[in-house]
């Protein structure tokens, strides 16, 4: 006797960078005539969530993560959001997650291939990225999520085409096609689509992830390198010369067996030691290896050597949370340079540009509609171009409905949205960009209130 397995459920990914359009993409598919149950799970990079008050009401399933990156902090909540909704799965027939403009889409497909009880309930049917065809030209050199947001996609929108002349969306599709040949592309205004083109279209392969990144399927560490050491009794000289920064983390971890098996036992260990706190450590310092701490080496002179003391005898695995070869990183004894038995690279830690920031306001009172024009008008003509995204809903003295907003440099949309009824009236924006100053957005926003 056997018994039919149940169907995965698909697994849709809306991904696309800041102001590309997601949102509208989202009230599109969740308004349109397509007979599908969705389970919606967004994402925020920001302390204020936002863009589920963006989001038109539905019958669908809105769950809201705002406290990271869904590519960083809270894939851990992602998973556990997935375990629920599955706990239901009669309720929908699709699930759709929307990150934040800033995710790196590769770690969060990662999630339904890595975890056993994922990858037996969910199929990852697809990855959709939105591009915002007038302002890509100023983030695809520069922005690494730009670039994985476009490798990784299935299917590619090239949103906003009104804003763009003929000539110059041609250019933008032949480059998109020389970073992913394989995506369907289509050519978008206002991100209106029809929703099969999207949706269950059986589209992600595994295989092509890997040509783009090599280490899709390894898990992200704290540290990109360790290296096991035969070590005698005695002391050591660590060297190092100041590379992408003037510090660097490292742990030693004593050994019984210099093999794969041996070293991947302990690597668990490692990742929660560089969790922790290091033991500050400046030049000419004493570290003791049996010890097994973690160890921030700060180098304030062009290079730095620190003494490694080893009191038993016996293999040592050095882990550290850069490349060594970034530092120029060498091991000595009294004699010459030790070089490891077995080495292994990491994966590296997903970051982002630290420069990009976000702002987030929420604050009750009801807004002077003159003064806010006057201090948007002023915002977007001096910071612009740094302002990635803004969006909100408003409060406005004398309107009994909502007011909602979206903008992506200095370009701005708002209009009124449905009566406030018997929802508390209250403001609630964010700011995504560079270089912004949260105490004069605050100040500035603040004097508007009536």
């Amino acid at each position: 006797m056997t018994t039919a397995a149940r169907p995965q459920v698909p697994v849709t990914i809306l991904t696309g960078f800041l102001g590309s359009g997601k949102t509208t993409l989202l009230n599109h598919i969740l308004t349109a005539e397509h007979g599908k149950r969705i389970a919606v799970i967004e994402n925020e990079f920001g302390e204020v969530g936002v863009d589920q008050e963006l989001v038109i009401g539905a019958e669908e399933e809105i769950f809201e993560m705002n406290n990271g990156c869904i590519c960083c902090t809270v894939r851990g909540d992602l998973i556990r959001i997935l375990g629920n909704l599955m706990k239901r799965k009669d309720k929908f027939d699709y699930i759709l997650v929307e990150t934040t403009g800033m995710a790196d889409p590769g770690p969060v497909a990662q999630t339904f291939f890595v975890d056993d009880e994922m990858q037996t309930k969910l199929k990852l049917d697809g990855i959709v990225t939105v591009v915002d065809a007038k302002h890509v030209w100023e983030h695809i050199d520069s922005s690494d999520e730009v670039k994985e947001q476009i490798a990784f996609a299935d299917v590619i929108l090239l949103n906003k085409i009104d804003l763009v002349a003929a000539d110059d969306l041609e250019r933008l599709e032949t480059r998109i096609k020389s970073m992913n040949a394989a995506a369907k592309i289509y050519r978008t205004q206002d991100a209106l689509i029809e929703v099969n083109s999207i949706l269950n279209v059986g589209g992600f392969n595994l295989d092509r992830a890997m040509e783009v990144d090599t280490k899709f399927l390894e898990p992200e560490y704290p540290f990109e390198w360790a290296g096991i050491y035969d070590l005698t009794a005695g002391t050591y000289q660590l060297a190092l010369e100041i590379g992408p920064d003037r510090e660097m983390s490292i742990a030693l971890f004593p050994m019984k067996e210099a093999t794969p098996e041996a070293l991947a036992s302990v690597t668990m260990d490692a990742v929660l030691r560089f969790s922790e706190d290091g033991e500050n450590a400046k030049t000419g310092q004493m570290i003791a290896v049996e010890d097994a701490l973690l160890h921030t080496l700060h180098l304030n002179d062009q290079a730095a050597t620190f003494m490694i003391e080893v009191r038993e005898p016996g293999l040592y695995a050095l882990f550290t949370q850069h490349h060594p070869s970034e530092f120029q990183i060498e091991l000595r004894d009294d004699h010459k340079t030790l070089s490891p038995v077995l080495i292994h690279e990491y994966k590296p830690k997903h970051e982002h540009d630290n420069e990009v920031s976000s702002v987030g306001i929420d604050t009750a009172g009801d807004l002077d509609s003159k003064k806010l024009n006057a201090w948007l008008g002023n915002l977007l003509r001096t910071q612009g171009p740094d302002i990635f995204r803004m969006k909100g809903v408003l409060s406005i003295q004398g309107e009994s409905r909502r007011f909602v907003f979206q903008g992506v440099h200095m370009l701005f949309d708002g209009r009124p949205d449905k009566d406030w009824g018997n929802s508390p009236r209250h403001n609630a924006l964010i700011f995504i960009g560079r270089n912004l100053d949260r105490v004069k957005l605050n100040e500035g926003f603040r004097a508007c209130l009536v």
